[in-house]
Order: C-alpha cells, then structure tokens, then sequence
C-alpha cells in the first residue's frame, strides 16, 4: 500500500511581493519622511534661536557736572618729634671706683644736685700731702725772704757785697716758685675731687641708669642720661617752598597724640636734606608740659596751588598710557546720550578726589561711576549723582 505525502499533489506556492504592495509601501515612506521634514520646519520656526534687531537700552550713569577753578588750596602736614633742647650722657671726667649713685630713671633734679660720686680717699690723701708741701715751701720762702733783708741791712753797713744780696733775692725767688708749684699741685689735686662727683648741670629727669655702686668706671664712661624736660623743642622736615611760608617768631599750632601743643618758630636751616629733600624748622614748644619727649608732632599748613583745573572722583578716572588719566564724559546730541572718554592729567589727589586738567568744557557732565561696563560710544542716560561731594574745603 502506498502512502503519498501531504503535500504531494500540492504546488508549493512561494509568497512574492506585488507591484501594488511596492507602490503602497513607497507611499507611506514618502508620506512619513514629510510628515518628519514638516514637523522639523515647524519646531525651528517656533523655537530657533532670534536675532535681536532693536538697540540696546542706554545704560543708567551717575554724573556731575564740571566746575573749572584757576586754582585749589593745598592741605598739608608735616611730621617731626618733640625733642629736648639739651640731653646729656653724664659720666667722670678720670676713672675710679664708683662710692655712690644718688639718682635713679624718672627722678626729677635740678641744676647742681649731686647724682654720683667716686671712691676720693686716695686723692684726699695725696691733696694733704699737697698742703703740706705748700707749708713747707711757703716757710722757706719767708726764710729766704729774712735772709734778703739781712744781707740788704749789711750791703749797706758796708759789710757784704752787691753779690751776696742778688743770690739772697735769688734764693727768695726759687723758695716763692716752690710755693706757687705746690700751690698748683694742690688746686690739681681739688679739681680732681671735684671732678669725682657728677652734678646735675641742667634741670631735668634722668632717663637711663647705666651701672651701679661699686663699678670700676672708666674715663668718660657714660653713668647717667639726663633730658631737660623744661625745654622742648620740636623739628621739622619741610619741602623748600612750604618752609617759606613759614616767619619765625610767629606762634603755630603743632597737634600731638595728647593734643594742641603751641609752639613758637625759632628758626629755618635753609639747607635741603640729600636724603629727604627737605629743610628743617626748628619750633620751640610753649607749652611743654602738655607733650612728652620724643613724641610725634604734626604741622598742618594751608598753601595755595594757581594750577586751573577741576575737581572729580577718583573712581571717575581710569588709567590710560603715558601717565594720563581717561574720564568719560555723557555727551548730549539729537538721539540721545553717548559715552565720550576724554584724556586728563591729574594734579593732586586728595583722598576720594583728584584735581585735574584737561579739555573738558564748564557744565560738562562726567561719568562717575559703572567704568568698567562702559565703551567709548555706548549710549548712556545721565543721573545727577547726589554723592559727589567735590567742595574745595
């Protein structure tokens, strides 16, 4: 028995795509490719990016207005230090052994008080001795004296010759220089005491303590420091042509940290310092007792400067090259206001303001401020500023 397969008999039909199918599928691809081109158009035009075809907005500016002036007043100060007139290192004019220190820091003395003094025993004993000597030369030179007169008494009586009364008066003349040479040595002797004491010479405060009792002190070695305290004057470093304003013999007000201290001026040197290009002024304090020595004391003096120019906030100036400055100005024209820079050059800078020159008309207005977001053309809309305090004052 034969069994024939399923599909035998069958033709075996094989699945072919169609003209039709290939028509309808190319259309649905074109159709979805403009759909997509469509919808890409559509998003672009709502949401791309927009050029902006309008000007910008002037930017909001503080302004003041230029006042030109021929001239402006200079405020300066000046610096020194009250010093003691007088100030000395006091110590012995010959070496010894110190016996005593009667002064110490801060003590007040006066003129003639004893501060210190050396061992004198040993010059004590060589001034007896001294003294002595002089008795001893004093009682020849009478012996010899007597001596004169006697041979004198006898020249007349016819008894000695002319020779025997020169030598007698001779003798007499050595015994006299005998006497004024222990004279001499004894007065050495004294001044030497003397000198072995330290003595105030002037009224003052002593200041410095540099050894003690019992110290071998050397010839002039310093002992005490004494500053006049009754006497202060102040000096000054000046430039040559403020130094001229200055009278002396006129009173000034010199200001320390305790306060106003009237000085009167003594006098100006008149030469320039190599270092400090300066001349100094010499002030005598009338009040010393209201500032202490070695304070800082200042001079404030008004001078003024015929340079024409016009006052301006620092923050109105921005650097250019060669030493100028820049300040840009809010120019007025028929469309609006514009940011004009314009070159200056800076005279003198006083703390939050600058004199300077430049051209720049009366009643300009001057930018003050927001520099660094401006460019030269940029439109702007002026404001009065109501900070700029520009007074010469």
């Amino acid at each position: 028995m034969t069994h024939s397969h399923p599909y035998e008999g069958n033709e075996i039909r094989e699945k072919k795509p169609t003209v039709l199918k290939g028509l309808v599928f190319l259309l649905l691809l074109v159709a979805f490719g403009a759909g997509l081109f469509y919808a890409a158009t559509r998003l672009r035009s709502a949401e791309g990016p927009k050029v902006a075809h309008d000007a910008p907005a002037p930017l909001t500016v503080a302004v003041v207005k230029v006042e030109p002036t021929d001239a402006f007043d200079l405020k300066e100060s000046y610096t020194g230090l009250a010093e003691a007139r007088r100030t000395s290192m006091l110590g012995f004019a010959s070496s010894g052994r110190i016996a005593e220190i009667r002064a110490d820091v801060g003590d007040q003395v006066k003129t003639g008080d004893l501060l210190a003094k050396l061992d004198t025993r040993s010059l004590q004993a060589q001034l007896a001795s001294a003294r002595a000597q002089v008795q001893e030369a004093r009682a020849s030179h009478d012996l010899a004296l007597s001596t004169v007169q006697r041979q004198r008494q006898l020249k007349l009586q016819g008894h000695v010759s002319q020779q025997r009364v020169d030598e007698a008066e001779a003798q007499a003349n050595t015994a006299l220089a005998r006497v004024e040479a222990a004279k001499a040595q004894a007065d050495t002797l004294r001044v030497q005491i003397d000198l072995a004491a330290i003595t105030a010479p002037f009224n003052g405060v002593v200041t410095q303590r540099l050894t003690d009792e019992g110290a071998i002190a050397a010839a002039g070695q310093p002992i005490l420091e004494l500053v006049e305290k009754s006497h202060l004057e102040a000096r000054l470093g000046l430039p040559a042509a403020s130094a001229a304003l200055l009278e002396p013999g006129k009173e000034y007000t010199l200001v320390a940290d305790t306060g106003e201290v009237t000085a009167r001026l003594r006098n100006i040197t008149g030469v320039i310092d190599a270092n400090q290009r300066t001349v100094g002024a010499i002030f005598d304090i009338e009040n010393p007792d209201t500032v202490a020595a070695g304070a800082v004391v200042r001079l404030a003096l008004d001078r003024s400067v015929g340079e024409a120019g016009f006052w301006v906030p620092v923050k109105a100036l921005s650097a250019a090259s060669r030493g100028l400055w820049t300040v840009y100005v809010a120019d007025p024209s028929d469309t609006g206001w514009t940011a004009v820079p314009r070159p200056v050059e800076m005279v003198h800078s006083d703390g939050d303001r600058a004199y300077v020159r430049g051209p720049i008309q009366p009643g300009e207005r001057i930018i003050v401020d927001g520099l660094q977001r401006i460019t030269p053309g940029m439109p702007v809309t002026p404001r009065e500023s109501q900070r700029a305090d520009l007074s010469d004052g």
